[in-house]
């Protein structure tokens, strides 16, 4: 091949290479630009299409509210708390009726007029005795710029229709768009007021975040997987007494429905729904008509104070009472009451007016269990007081304990002794002079004397200093000054004014020794002289026995626990036993031998000393079925003012279940059938 060949076959196949390298280019020109046409057209004319789809995609959990369980009494037939069915009107937003862009939202006349039509139609068929809504009032619960809550979540506008609301919404429900009628639960309390503070109230969960749970519940609300568990800001909750305590277990779990939402966070539609879960029942330690019995004579005994003349004097200032019966052998808290007290239904909103808790804001919580003054001005003693002559079976036992004295030993009580450098000087009540005195006898007396002599000198003699700690130990081990564990929340501690070291330690323990040095609850007293009782064992009060589900199956049964023991000679306890045999008149003729022991301490109110009534007892004396213990303060001496409740007491249980194993109650059913 020649030369000019070469070269005409090499053009040819440049020519080849270039029209197959432009063919390639166009084709690529053309399928990007094809790429990039359908991208515009997926971005700019299907994008606001898709967009919206995949946004009824996305599936939000609107909580319904849980329906609490029942707190029933003893019997598990009387029901102390319970929630009823009611109707309430709630509305969801499917339009922004909130600010756009700092401007009012287009469709804001729209929404004015329907609060317009829902004000005319409540203020035409609401009950009685319902508050009026204002036009401004309905908006501002329609939350139109989701400050309460997101967009698809419906507005809570009225609660507690009447029936003719409900009727009238469900057949003009087309009028008015987005409008629910939804069957929720309202709680209500037994209208005896029956051991109120005890049983506690709700508060909606939005102002109920002043307690440390609620905050932590409202830490997790915004991540919480489980959608039974998340509170609503309107949901009620317990925020004192059993109801709080026992909140987990009565609350049950929120039911939800779930909502297709779009880009605008409003509700598209339902995709479904999950009903709630009814809270566990509570079936009390409380008896009604022993806790009902108990509250009255506290209430009759202050009454028969302010109107009678006991040692020369009226006792107008004994304003308030308490009282507490437990079982020796299980811990159940039969009665459990702080009087004078109030009707929970109060609370039945939420929340109460400025002048209801003006009413109630000296009453309201728990005087047997919690420290407080029944009023602000320094002039009133205190729901905990000292506890005078009660702490001496107490002071005699560790007497014994500490080697100080036998049975047999006899001291003379002259009616007063002396104390430290500057002898200082303490009687007996009155000034009475007892004499010879055993240590039984001592107790029966309530001989200060003896105490002082026999027990906080000679702690003092052989611990010095320390014999405070010594002290403080032995009345810890008698649940003074510590935690009964009792089922209840904010249980107050006491007030061990021993540890005060403005006063000596001598003078500390000698006015120790005959109950001036401690204040104590109603609660702690009780489970003291449940100890006395059954001989050392700390018994864990509990005012519940059962845990339910809705069916009535037991979910769970409270067992009594001991929380510990102390080890005493049965001795010891005899001699203890024996000398609590104090003349009480207001237990004339009652048919069981009982352990009792009276008390009257004497403290500073409003500048003055003032005496308060303190009484412990148990019955049967051998046979231990149920400790009681009754404070009055400013009620004077024990055995006037506290001791006939107790009798009440005992008479109501003895009636109720037997202090004998036989109801009494039986026995005059029986009577009167045969009859």
């Amino acid at each position: 091949m020649n030369n000019r060949s070469k070269e005409k076959e090499e053009l040819t196949d440049k020519r080849r290479f270039s029209y197959r390298m432009n063919v390639f280019f166009f084709a690529s020109f053309i399928i990007f630009s094809v790429i990039i046409v359908r991208l515009a057209y997926l971005q700019f004319v299907e994008g606001p299409e898709l967009s919206q789809e995949e946004a009824s995609n996305i599936t939000k959990d609107v909580p319904l509210a849980p329906v609490r369980g029942t707190i029933y009494d003893a019997t598990g037939e009387v029901k102390l708390a319970y929630s009823k069915p009611i109707q309430s009107l709630y509305l969801t937003l499917y339009k922004n009726y909130g600010d756009v862009n700092g401007e009012p939202s287009p469709y804001i006349a729209e929404i004015q007029d329907m609060a317009t039509r829902l004000h005319d139609v409540f203020e035409q068929y609401k009950k009685k005795e319902s508050p009026s809504l204002s036009v401004d009032e309905i908006i501002e619960e329609m939350d139109l710029n989701s400050r309460k809550a997101n967009g698809f979540m419906p507005r809570l506008i009225k609660s507690d229709l009447s029936d003719e609301e409900v009727a009238y919404f469900l057949q003009h429900k087309d009028e008015f768009k987005g409008i629910q009628i939804v069957e929720e639960s309202v709680r209500y309390y037994d209208p005896d007021t029956v051991a109120v503070q005890t049983i506690g109230y709700l508060k909606k969960f939005k102002s109920s975040k002043t307690l440390d749970k609620y905050k932590e519940i409202d830490a997790k609300n915004k991540t919480q997987t489980d959608p039974g568990l998340v509170y609503t800001e309107n949901e009620f909750v317990g925020f004192d007494g059993l109801e709080l305590q026992y909140q987990d277990i009565l609350r049950g779990k929120s039911g939800y429905n779930s909502v297709d939402v779009d880009l605008r966070n409003l509700p598209e539609g339902v995709a479904g729904s999950t009903p709630p879960e009814k809270g566990y029942d509570l079936i009390t330690t409380i008896n009604k008509n022993i806790q009902v019995k108990t509250e009255q004579a506290i209430t009759d005994q202050l009454r028969w104070l302010h109107t009678n003349l006991v040692s020369g004097k009226y006792h107008q200032n004994a304003k308030t009472g308490f009282a507490v019966a437990m079982e020796v052998d299980t811990g159940k808290v039969v009665a459990m009451a702080s009087m004078p007290d109030y009707d929970t239904n109060i609370w039945r909103t939420g929340s109460i007016t400025n002048q209801q808790y003006d009413d109630i804001k000296y009453i309201y919580q728990n005087g047997t269990i919690r420290g407080f003054p029944p009023d602000d001005s320094g002039k009133r003693a205190e729901s905990v007081v000292l506890l005078g002559s009660t702490i001496k079976p107490l002071s005699v036992l560790i007497g014994f304990k500490e080697g100080f004295f036998t049975a047999n030993t006899v001291y003379p009580d002259k009616g007063y002794t002396t104390f430290g450098g500057d002898n200082r000087r303490v009687q007996n009540a009155g000034g009475h002079v007892y004499g010879p005195l055993r240590p039984r006898d001592a107790i029966r007396h309530s001989s200060n004397p003896f105490m002082i002599d026999e027990i906080g000198k000679k702690l003092y003699d052989r611990y010095g200093a320390k014999g405070i700690d010594v002290w403080d130990e032995y009345m810890k081990q008698f649940g003074l000054g510590v935690s009964t564990g009792v089922d209840l929340p904010n249980e107050y501690l006491g007030r061990r004014e021993y540890t005060n070291k403005t006063e000596s330690s001598l003078t500390r323990l000698v006015y120790g020794s005959f109950g001036q040095q401690g204040k104590y609850t109603t609660m702690q007293l009780a489970q003291y002289v449940t100890m006395l009782a059954n001989r050392g064992k700390r018994m864990e009060p509990h005012l519940v026995s059962e845990i339910r589900d809705s069916e009535g199956n037991v979910v769970e049964k409270i067992k009594p626990k001991v929380l510990d023991k102390v080890d005493f000679d049965s001795s010891y306890w005899d001699e203890v036993q024996r000398g609590m045999a104090t003349e009480v008149s207001s237990f004339s003729g009652f048919p069981y031998d009982f352990a009792r022991k009276t008390g009257t301490s004497t403290q500073l109110v409003g500048g003055k000393n003032v005496d308060n009534g303190v009484f412990i007892a148990y019955a049967p004396r051998n046979n231990p079925k149920l400790a009681v213990a009754v404070v009055i303060p400013e009620g004077g001496f024990g055995s006037t003012s506290a001791a006939p409740i107790a009798r009440a007491i005992f008479d109501a249980y003895d009636e109720e279940y037997g202090l004998d194993g036989v109801p009494k109650k039986d026995k005059t059913e029986n009577a009167d059938t045969q009859q």
